[in-house]
């Protein structure tokens, strides 16, 4: 293991680089689209091992990662990590055209619309787009006389 934080393993078809043989090799199956771990109850497949092993605690409803500040337990380790924030108040995520810092990244994302002008949602029956998706779902409903929840 090399402490130096040099990166020897390159991707030839990206600009990412690894510190070990291992994380190159994985990291490859994003560009071939390569599953080799299988699930045994369902037709599905994934590319890491560590993906197929949190994919198998919906099965099994395993939560070995608890909150230390409350009740909360959850499947994976990144869900943790975001839950923390919670009481932490922690906010890694930050605007860099204002000062505006957010918990969680799709925040971070949705709110760099109001700079750029993006809307991604398209209607399919009108003209209207929309920069947040829930924002879509609510207008569709004009389109089919459904209420929408207040």
């Amino acid at each position: 293991m090399t402490h130096t934080g040099e990166k020897p393993y390159q991707c030839s078809q990206c600009d990412k680089a690894f510190i070990k043989k291992y994380a190159l090799t994985e990291h490859k199956r994003a560009h071939t689209g390569e599953k080799p771990y299988q699930c045994s109850q369902f037709d599905k497949a994934f590319s890491y091992r560590c993906s197929l092993v949190a994919h198998q605690r919906t099965h099994t409803r395993e939560k070995p990662y608890k909150c230390n500040q409350c009740d909360k337990a959850f499947s994976q380790k990144r869900s943790l990590t975001v839950h923390i924030r919670t009481h932490t108040g922690e906010k890694p995520y930050q605007c860099n055209q204002c000062d505006k810092a957010f918990s969680y990244k799709c925040s971070l994302v949705a709110h760099q619309r109001t700079h750029t002008g993006e809307k991604p949602y398209k209607c399919n029956q009108c003209d209207k787009a929309f920069s947040q998706q829930n924002s879509l779902v609510r207008h569709k409903m004009t389109h089919t006389g459904e209420k929408t929840f207040k």
